[in-house]
């Protein structure tokens, strides 16, 4: 059986902070393979920025991970230990080496007093074997890729001179331009209109199909899932509730949470419908709730249960898996309605 690109287990992550340790991802588990695209969904404050920055231990210092959390990358036949690299060093093959990342914030990542293109030339040439005329013209043709216009003159600008979309553009080009194994994407369409968003999208697909590179998507717009990913998990406070291809969970969502995203969505066909926004707020990581985290905003809690007890992954169908209670006791009515059915 291949060995999955990346394999995350059991990952749990705590920041120490005055009022003590507080928990923003626990019990995380999930595989990417080469040339798949995994979807991660879930509100603001759900720690799917979190997640992602793990995979290349960029979480602040105070960021501390559970002992048994396990994160493996599989790259030229041979397993590395992520938690293994303690050295800067060592850390090149997940800081834009064999991992790379499209961060929420454009400016954050350009420095303001170099050009663009002198960044973009500068990581080919840390990360690769190319000269500099080659590193330049790599990046040109990368900022023309995702519909940069006049990609010549762009190249010998500084970040400030660009638009916000521009921006983003930009620093997508320049996370592309490595071709690396796995591209991490943290709303990366968040500040492009729908054309451009369109045209990142095939972007990202075509370089998915030209290089066999995997992406880890993070968004919270499921429209954009939808036509994006083949797989999805949905978080909530730091927890996956619900996994599976994206045909499985947005077709037949299983999680009162996953159901509620998708009924805060605009129904096209009916305009006049009111948008149903799932009730409450995300509960702080200060005050995390105990058994099951959506609990205190559940419309379906079974109460004590899932006040309580923390619940299990169920396996639905196909690759499909829920962790909650209420899904798990209707999948045993239905089976016990399927076995009086053959029985009569």
């Amino acid at each position: 059986m291949t060995e999955p690109l990346i394999s995350v287990k059991d990952l749990t992550l705590r920041f120490r902070t005055d009022e003590g340790l507080i928990t923003a991802v626990e019990d995380v588990s999930f595989d990417i393979a080469s040339g798949e695209i995994l979807g991660l969904v879930g509100e603001s404050g759900s720690g799917k920025s979190v997640t992602a920055k793990s995979l290349m231990l960029l979480n602040p210092e105070n960021a501390v991970y559970d002992p048994n959390s396990r994160i493996t990358l599989n790259i030229d036949e041979k397993p590395i230990d992520v938690f293994s690299l303690t050295n800067p060093g060592d850390r090149k093959v997940i800081r834009g080496g064999a991992i790379s990342m499209i961060f929420q914030e454009p400016m954050a990542s350009f420095a303001p007093a170099i050009t663009v293109g002198s960044q973009m030339v500068e990581q080919l040439l840390i990360h690769s074997d190319m000269n500099a005329a080659k590193a330049k013209e790599i990046s040109i043709e990368m900022l023309a890729r995702v519909g940069i216009p006049d990609p010549a003159q762009r190249f010998g600008q500084y970040a400030f001179e660009f638009s916000g979309g521009m921006r983003q553009r930009a620093m997508i080009a320049m996370a592309l331009s490595t071709k690396p194994k796995l591209l991490i994407a943290d709303e990366p369409t968040t500040a492009l209109d729908v054309t451009i968003q369109a045209q990142v999208i095939d972007l990202m697909k075509d370089l998915v199909s030209e290089f066999h590179m995997a992406i880890l998507f993070i968004t919270h717009d499921l429209g954009v899932i939808a036509q994006t990913v083949d797989k999805v998990a949905v978080m909530y406070l730091g927890k996956l509730i619900e996994t599976g291809t994206v045909r499985e969970v947005l077709r037949n969502p299983r999680h009162p949470y996953t159901q509620g995203l998708m009924n805060a969505l605009p129904k096209l066909d009916d305009l006049d419908t009111p948008l149903t926004a799932i009730e409450g707020d995300i509960p702080s990581p200060l005050d995390r709730p105990t058994g099951c985290v959506f609990n205190t905003r559940c419309p379906v809690s079974l109460g004590a249960e899932c006040e309580t007890r923390v619940p299990l992954y169920t396996a639905a169908e196909g690759e499909h898996q829920v962790a909650c209670f209420v899904a798990e006791q209707q999948a045993d009515e239905q089976a016990d309605e399927q076995e009086r059915g053959v029985r009569t």
